[in-house]
């Protein structure tokens, strides 16, 4: 369970590809904090940690997390949204989040917003996944590469974000241009309403 508050950016530093699986080296500061089978969000697909060496850690992703996320599409040199799972004795500053990715979207546009951003993405609709939940409400909240957002004028397919300049300066949001594929898991809440409501 992740609160969608991104810690740091990590940067990869090692892909090596085995029959289905993606195995992803990668080193932040948090690295000697770590240990092994512990889950660490990576842009908002939680990974286990398999490996750890040095300020090196590796986590492996698997073809389904392949196909439903950006992860894939990682080079070396890369940064990486990373956040460890929350701690219950704390306060949930951002929104409940699973690390589960539903689908990715893709950056079609970004507006400066004097001295903030307004980011707008893209992602396939489908009407009866929306049924269940897999859509966007105005004020509710997505989370975009791990990071917790309120949703700005959503559409059927597609959503706005605002970012203020720390969330554009410690996460990968900096790296993101138009055409960016970035994951989004959509709001559990929403999911769980949209079941009982549907049963």
């Amino acid at each position: 369970m992740f609160s969608g508050i991104v810690e740091e950016f990590a940067t990869v530093t090692k892909l090596v590809r085995e029959q289905g699986n993606l195995h992803l080296t990668l080193t932040c500061s948090f690295t000697n904090e770590l240990k092994i089978d512990q889950s660490v969000s990576h842009n908002g697909v939680c990974l286990t940690v398999v490996n750890i060496e040095g300020n090196e850690y590796t986590v492996t992703a698997m073809s389904e997390t392949l196909e439903r996320s950006n992860i894939g599409l990682l080079e070396v040199g890369d940064k990486v949204n990373v956040e460890r799972s929350m701690m219950m004795n704390g306060r949930l500053d951002g929104h409940i989040v699973q690390g589960h990715v539903d689908q990715t979207a893709e950056c079609t546009d970004i507006k400066d917003a004097d001295g903030s951003w307004y980011y707008t993405f893209r992602y396939k609709h489908d009407a009866e996944m929306a049924a269940k939940g897999y859509l966007t409400v105005d004020k509710g909240s997505v989370t975009v590469n791990g990071v917790s957002l309120t949703v700005c004028e959503p559409t059927d397919d597609s959503f706005k974000v605002a970012i203020i300049p720390y969330t554009y300066e410690h996460t990968n949001f900096h790296t993101i241009k138009v055409g960016t594929k970035v994951n989004i898991e959509f709001d559990i809440i929403g999911k769980y309403i949209a079941r009982m409501i549907n049963k």
